[in-house]
């Protein structure tokens, strides 16, 4: 059975007590059982972050190899390159985006080093995973490197048409860089159409009739695995912490009026600032909801070192202290702003409670956070989820109410009609909502990736014996029959 290298931009190393993801929940049972390598930044910035060898630690048949990055290379590669360049860019925000060519080379560079890193860890029958925006050049690195192993790349941010990409100088290069791996998936169908034309018109790649793309005498396949979460697992947990003290706290503060909630990252893509202006609209579209709901933002800082993200703390603070001051009374406070982390199961509780789930991003790759108010809720009285159209869930959680995040008019309406609807279309939603995500996991996400990465070598394979192993063990990892993903052949 062939070993599975996870690369990204940080490592879930047991040691350091990091609270698991949601790529290691998808992966981290599969790893423990092929065996694993997951390589890639430690988390540590210092000036001796240049040393070539990784360091590596082991559990479970699992190994954690990490290097640091110098504090340089994490202003420009992380900071100002993955974060203010290509993290706006993508989420098509171009006006946000601080473009300059130095920080564009330390992103080549660390990629670089990355795969120098890396190299003498590979063994000869490894399939590589490399994963985000972080590591957009680094299956070129590796190839430059004459690494010839499998190589998957998956995107968990959208992905933008090629005339805002073109707006960033290097983007272009790094869209032929992509094109160095063997399977590149997205989450959604309208990411990978982007990509396409994208690598066709920046990149100089060319459309198979099959749907799969040529470059440099490859063919590269493309597919979309929409990332999913462990729907049961969330709904016992929101059942059990509804009625644990956190949540029966925030259930008495709020004297029997309505919550609607909101859970983001305090950042631009999250569409907080236009989420408020449609909150506000809501009292002075539908004045009959004054006194009757309460919101909750939880907007837990991020980024503390990007310009933009501080702007948006102060903005997101004035504007809620505006509304409570214009809108309040003295026994009623409208809106309830948190800016710190919260306890994920605690959340699981708080949205369990709320009337309405407010997930309304400018653009996202997923939001999983959709997703997870599904499951929390309580099917003989659910909540109803107000989603933008602009999130990648949205192309599979089609019983929302979907909203333009633009249009603070449109989502006031849905607010008032999620508040007012009847238990009975509420339960009708929720059940088709649920049957969409009831049955699907992370780890069922993580073996469908591999085994179609698994079977798009296969396919380009002139050795018999390598297709013929290929493709078995990827019907062992996941029956085609059974498969999940949409890979373009």
């Amino acid at each position: 059975m062939t070993r599975l290298v996870v690369v990204s931009n940080r490592v879930p190393v047991p040691s350091a007590g990091q609270q698991a993801g949601g790529l290691a929940v998808a992966l981290d049972g599969m790893m423990e059982k092929r065996g694993g390598l997951w390589f890639g930044w430690s988390g540590v910035v210092g000036e001796a972050g240049r040393a070539a060898l990784a360091a590596v630690e082991t559990q479970a048949g699992v190994d954690y190899a990490t290097i640091d990055l110098t504090r340089e290379e994490h202003d420009r590669y992380y900071n100002n390159f993955s974060n203010g360049v290509l993290w706006p860019l993508f989420h098509t925000l171009p006006e946000l985006m601080r473009f300059d060519r130095r920080d564009a080379a330390s992103y080549r560079a660390v990629n670089e080093r990355f795969a120098a890193s890396l190299l003498p860890l590979i063994r000869p029958d490894d399939i590589i995973w490399v994963h985000d925006y972080h590591l957009l050049a680094l299956a070129a690195a590796l190839r430059a490197r004459a690494v010839t192993n499998p190589i998957g790349f998956f995107l968990h941010v959208p992905f933008a048409a090629p005339d805002v990409l073109a707006q960033a100088p290097e983007v272009a290069d790094l869209v032929r860089d992509m094109l160095a791996a063997d399977l590149i998936g997205f989450q959604t169908d309208n990411d990978l159409a982007n990509f396409v034309a994208a690598a066709t018109q920046l990149a100089g790649a060319i459309r198979l009739a099959s749907g799969s793309l040529s470059f440099g005498g490859r063919r590269i396949r493309l597919g979309v695995f929409p990332v999913e979460i462990a729907a049961q697992n969330f709904a016992r947990t929101a059942a059990a912490m509804a009625n644990e003290a956190a949540g029966q706290r925030l259930r008495e503060s709020l004297a029997g009026q309505d919550l609607i909630l909101g859970i983001d990252r305090l950042d631009p893509t999250k569409g907080l600032m236009q989420r408020l202006s449609g909150f506000r609209r809501l009292f002075e579209r539908h004045p009959a909801m004054l006194e009757r709901v309460t919101m909750l933002q939880i907007a837990a800082t991020s980024r503390k070192d990007v310009g933009s993200y501080r702007s948006l703390r102060a903005a997101m603070e004035a504007e809620a202290g505006s509304i409570n001051a214009d809108l309040g009374t003295a026994a009623w406070q409208p809106l309830r702003l948190v800016s710190r982390a919260v306890d994920r199961t605690q959340i699981a509780g708080y949205m369990r409670l709320a009337r309405v789930g407010l997930v309304t991003p400018l653009r996202d790759g997923m939001n999983l956070v959709a997703k997870e108010y599904v499951a929390a809720q309580d099917p003989a009285d659910p909540g109803v989820l107000v989603l933008s159209r602009f999130a990648g869930a949205a192309r599979q959680l089609e019983a929302a109410l979907l909203v333009n995040p633009h249009d603070p008019d449109a989502m006031a309406d849905a607010m008032e009609t999620a508040l007012t609807m009847a238990r009975s279309e509420r339960q009708a939603r929720w059940r088709a909502l649920w049957a969409t995500i009831e049955n699907r996991s992370p780890a069922l996400w993580g073996r469908s990736f591999v085994a179609s990465l698994l079977r798009a070598v296969a396919r380009g394979s002139t050795k018999p014996e390598q297709r013929a192993a290929l493709a078995h063990e990827a019907e062992i990892l996941l029956p085609a029959a059974g498969a999940e993903d949409r890979v373009l052949h």
